[in-house]
């Protein structure tokens, strides 16, 4: 039995006005339930912000759920902040706050900044002290010296809850997850693994993208240091882990931060500025200092508590513009007459800053879809201030370019290189997502057109020309193994396709890729540099080729692309190449190891001194049916 609640703080002046000015980024470690003695007693400490709340007491499992046994104490300094201690409370004890609002309603909300939560269908907060202790100091260390622009990074984005399930249909567990997906991402040498939000959410189907618990990881799957645990395992590989965020909205489920006092004080009040149409949600003020505050403390949190080496932000654009999906009359403007919501650009670049500042060698990658300028440049720049921007331009351009019959193409030849006319402008990473396989868009491979060979040609063709493009690559689950379908999220993918040849080449060209990405300096030590990267031919529309070279800080790592995007295979076809001497394939996409025809280039070639394609020198190479090959000169 938990004794009388006591008055009882842990904010200190200084925490209350930066609170209130909106530049108090560790609220995680103020508010919320905290375990601690007080005067020799064990118990919790609660710290809830509701200013507009007429009284707030905590209910639990610890005292039947009734509401006037532990009120809480309103601080003295109208900061809103209500605050108690409650003897004998214990670690794992369920919660809520009940709040009696101004008009006198009773309404039960969870913690906003719990660190635990029931699983769903249950929606009360739990009290959660970790005791975790890392081993990943030496990953850190590396990660906060690493120069992010001259670094491989190919990311394996990951929806947690499908991606393998158990025999009779259960999730894996965090800790299951360390012996079946660490190894595989490790395996197919990816860099990095992105997780689809695992911020505690009530419905699954949303993907995680409807987030009730921000400070929690969802117990679907265990326990907070069953996820820490996770992580650490993948850093023990070398492997950084992403975190898909979600701080553009949020749902209006009833124990859940919306009308948290009864007032609209997470979200604005007026449905123009913070009702979200596309997701029937509701939008962060961002001009409230306390919810900016919010935001970034949560933002902080996920790297400093549970060392994630970045968040990928979901539905930038959607900040960034009031007017988003809206019709005339359905907005509001800025204090300027313009469309930009200058209150979340404000917000974000505070948010870079904060994490940037803190956190060498993360990154904090936008979701933006818009031609809102420099959304990857630093804040002192006029920037946003992100890491990387991903190019969904490119993304648009070459699925709807692959989707043409290749006799077609040479009418759309512009669509496949449009994208180094601005490749460089920001800092770019090119992601095949979760957001192309779902929707009834069908998969990447149910879109690649001919016959069945050519369509698993066209997608190993597709991820080789994403490898040999500059920036930064990203690639959703199941691409790997070219599963056939939609992606469902009910559903494991389809592992027992890989005793086809076709799915078995498409998983091996992708490990090759990966391996030749992370090995190669001249694939990204300038993959966000002009210098990097020179056309040798983007014209030729009549073979459906492309020729171009990509170059590291070193000359002698230069690479040169080979691309055709057409089925006939090209015998002696010339192609300039930019130095004299003896050049070997490193890959080719078409090789009869990853399921090809084997139109491959076994033995050097040496070049002649023959002009071509604007180049003092040229050869002579087996130029594969819808296959891209790398070649590289070979040492003297």
């Amino acid at each position: 039995m938990a004794g009388p609640s006591q008055h009882h703080s842990l904010f200190n002046d200084g925490d209350i006005q930066s609170f209130r000015e909106g530049t108090h980024f560790a609220l995680h470690q103020k508010m919320g339930s905290k375990t601690m003695e007080v005067e020799g007693v064990q118990g919790v400490y609660f710290a809830v912000w509701a200013p507009n709340a007429k009284e707030v007491s905590v209910i639990g499992d610890f005292n039947g759920w009734t509401y006037d046994q532990h009120p809480l104490f309103v601080r003295w300094d109208s900061s809103g902040i209500w605050e108690g201690f409650i003897p004998g409370v214990q670690d794992g004890a369920a919660y809520k706050y009940l709040i009696r609002t101004q008009s006198g309603e009773q309404i039960e909300k969870g913690d906003p900044y719990a660190r635990l939560w029931e699983e769903p269908p249950k929606t009360a907060s739990i009290v959660h002290t970790s005791s975790y202790e890392w081993n990943d100091k030496n990953w850190l260390s590396k990660r906060a010296k690493r120069d992010a622009l001259k670094t491989p990074m190919s990311v394996y984005e990951v929806h947690l809850g499908s991606w393998r399930r158990k025999e009779e249909g259960r999730f894996l567990t965090y800790i299951e997850m360390i012996d079946e997906l660490v190894p595989y991402v490790k395996d197919l040498g990816y860099t990095h693994a992105e997780f689809m939000p695992i911020m505690e959410h009530p419905f699954f189907g949303s993907w995680g993208y409807q987030i009730t618990g921000y400070f929690a990881p969802t117990a679907r799957f265990g326990t907070p240091d069953d996820l820490k645990k996770l992580i650490d395992a993948f850093h023990a590989e070398g492997i950084g882990v992403l975190l898909d965020w979600v701080p553009s909205h949020y749902p209006n489920d009833a124990h859940g931060i919306y009308r948290f006092d009864g007032t609209a004080l997470y979200e604005h009040e007026d449905a123009r500025k913070g009702f979200h149409p596309d997701w029937n949600s509701y939008i962060f003020n961002y001009g409230r200092n306390e919810v900016r505050a919010f935001l970034i403390s949560n933002a902080r949190y996920w790297i400093e508590e549970f060392h994630a080496d970045g968040l990928r932000v979901d539905a930038v654009a959607s900040m960034l513009y009031l007017d988003y999906s809206r019709k005339a009359g359905e907005w509001i403007p800025n204090e300027n007459g313009g469309r930009e919501n200058l209150e979340a650009i404000h917000f974000m670049k505070s948010m870079n800053e904060a994490l940037y500042g803190e956190f060498p060698g993360v990154e904090v990658v936008a979701e933006e879809s818009t031609n809102f300028p420099g959304v990857s440049r630093p804040t002192f720049l006029g920037g946003l201030g992100f890491g990387k921007k991903w190019m969904m331009g490119w993304m648009n351009d070459t699925l709807e370019y692959f989707a043409k019959d290749p006799f077609y193409r040479q009418y759309h030849h512009n669509d496949i290189s449009f994208s180094l006319t601005y490749a460089f402008t920001e800092n770019f990473m090119l992601p095949l997502s979760h957001d192309e396989v779902v929707h009834g868009k069908g998969s990447l491979l149910g879109r690649m057109p001919g016959d069945e060979w050519q369509r698993f040609a066209h997608l190993r063709l597709l991820f080789g020309y994403m490898t040999a493009h500059p920036g930064s690559k990203l690639s959703f689950m199941g691409n790997e193994i070219a599963q056939p379908f939609e992606w469902k999220h009910d559903e494991q993918l389809r592992w027992d396709l890989l005793q086809y040849d076709g799915h078995k080449g498409q998983l091996a060209v992708i490990k090759a890729l990966n391996e030749l990405y992370t090995s190669e300096p001249a694939l990204y030590e300038k993959g966000y540099d002009v210098s990097g990267f020179h056309w040798i031919d983007y014209s030729d529309n009549q073979n459906g080729t492309l020729i171009f070279a990509r170059h590291g800080d070193k000359h002698k790592d230069t690479i040169v692309v080979a691309a055709n995007f057409t089925p006939v295979a090209r015998e002696n076809f010339r192609i300039g190449i930019p130095s004299s001497g003896t050049w070997t394939e490193l890959l080719n996409t078409d090789d009869s190891a990853f399921n090809g025809s084997g139109f491959t280039n076994s033995k050097p070639i040496k070049t002649n001194k023959i002009a071509w394609q604007g180049q003092e020198h040229s050869l002579e190479l087996n130029l594969p049916p819808l296959g891209v090959t790398f070649l590289k000169k070979r040492k003297a």
